[in-house]
């Protein structure tokens, strides 16, 4: 199904007439639901810290969780404290809970635990983001950044950050299920910023200021053991691997790695995939990679022959400054004179 969804809105697959009715009544349901906030209607919960909303439009993978470590990063660098929320997608129970570096993927969800062992920062999960946030205040932080949090309207926010695949950007424009849309795409005019990856080079998009985001491979590592073991990826240009990834755009990884050099058989799995052992038991013997939010699941079967390829947002010199300074201006009201 996911398959046959993504040829509808992002291919040629017939399909999507058939589901333009239920994207109708979705799309009423999006608006009566964002007024119902709007006005009110429904609670709205403020935390005590400034909230940076990091979060896309569409289904499926767009950057955010490296965009959200390389984030962490800077304002870590300008003397900030922050942390994340997330909801932890996948895992088990809904109840909030601090990720701890020893976490499980299963109890946590896998990109809260992929955050925790790349950033060290704090970050709590649960379903009520808010309620997250709270447990985040015991951690001494003072900036809460939102995973995946743009349509998650009962926690209040001071930031909001829109990410875009840039190759296939909003596909066929319609929204659920005829189409990858979460919400109609005038949503972008009231964010703050809009990050594109890999995408066109405009620098406004809707009224809104644009950044370009690229993805650096950081190398190939093993799934346990020191960073410093890393390989760099052009070392293995040539070599015939098995690729696996269960993010939600997994034709990224795939063109990240033959970019490189490297002689691909792809396998796709579904975003968030539960891994186990025999889904990598492949009989050829040959090398497998696969993503650092896919690691973090199959760590309890690692083997020699199994590696993976963390990647790091990056951004040029001006809009990193840019991009960086709308954020700070929006947490730090006091200190931009807003």
């Amino acid at each position: 199904m996911e398959k046959w969804l993504n040829t509808v809105w992002y291919g040629r697959a017939s399909g999507a007439a058939l589901l333009r009715p239920l994207s109708w009544l979705y799309a009423l349901i999006v608006g009566a639901r964002r007024g119902a906030y709007a006005a009110r209607l429904l609670p709205v919960t403020k935390l005590a810290t400034p909230v940076v909303i990091v979060g896309n439009l569409t289904v499926g993978g767009t950057g955010k969780t490296p965009f959200v470590v390389w984030l962490v990063g800077e304002l870590a660098a300008m003397g900030r404290r922050p942390g994340v929320v997330s909801r932890g997608y996948g895992r088990r129970g809904d109840a909030p809970r601090l990720v701890e570096a020893g976490s499980r993927a299963a109890e946590v969800g896998d990109e809260p635990l992929l955050l925790r062992r790349r950033t060290g920062c704090p970050v709590a999960v649960g379903r009520e983001r808010a309620v997250a946030g709270r447990l985040l205040a015991t951690q001494n932080v003072d900036v809460v950044i939102a995973d995946d949090g743009l349509q998650h309207l009962a926690l209040a926010r001071d930031c909001e950050l829109v990410l875009i695949d840039g190759a296939r950007g909003f596909g066929n424009g319609l929204m659920l299920p005829a189409g990858p849309l979460r919400e109609r795409a005038g949503r972008l005019r009231t964010v703050d910023a809009v990050i594109i990856l890999d995408g066109s080079r405009e620098r406004s998009l809707a009224g809104r200021p644009v950044f370009h985001m690229r993805f650096e491979a950081a190398g190939v590592l093993p799934l346990t053991g020191p960073r410093e073991a890393a390989l760099p990826l052009a070392s293995l240009a040539g070599q015939r691997v098995h690729a696996v990834a269960g993010i939600g755009n997994p034709e990224r990884f795939f063109r990240l790695l033959r970019a490189a050099g490297l002689d691909v058989i792809p396998h796709p799995f579904p975003d968030h995939h539960a891994f186990t052992a025999a889904d990598l038991a492949f009989e050829d013997g040959l090398p497998v990679l696969m993503t650092e939010k896919d690691a973090v699941k199959c760590a309890p079967f690692a083997s020699s022959r199994l590696g993976y390829v963390p990647v790091t947002a990056a951004f040029s010199d001006d809009d990193a400054r840019a991009l960086l300074a709308i954020v700070t201006a929006r947490i730090d009201p006091a200190r931009t004179g807003r």
